[in-house]
């Protein structure tokens, strides 16, 4: 399994708004790319910003080529980002799952 590593900064007015985007551009591509796997989120406050965070699980490279077009060290923007006022970082990080466990208990 490899995890794609994704982050962006917003100003804290736009989080909320700029999360549901996120469901509807980058996590409804991704779902709808064979080899997806499942994703999180991760948000931290900074000074009048909001760092969020995305990791996507994908089954192999290619099913993440799939996604993000032949360079995958390159993020996948979309063109209504600018209207959240969004910093992303422009490439990505990839990741070996070398451990992945959920405790029973919340296991769905």
């Amino acid at each position: 399994m490899i995890a794609r590593e994704w982050k962006c900064r917003v100003p804290e007015a736009h989080n909320k708004g700029f999360t549901d985007y996120l469901y509807e551009t980058g996590i409804k591509d991704s779902y709808a790319t064979p080899g997806f796997l499942g994703a999180q989120i991760f948000r931290r406050s900074l000074t009048a910003k909001i760092e969020l965070t995305l990791i996507t699980y994908w089954d192999n490279l290619e099913s993440i080529k799939a996604f993000a077009g032949d360079d995958i060290s390159q993020a996948r923007l979309y063109p209504e980002d600018g209207a959240y006022e969004l910093e992303p970082d422009l490439s990505v990080q990839h990741y070996e799952v070398i451990e992945h466990q959920i405790a029973p208990e919340l296991r769905g």
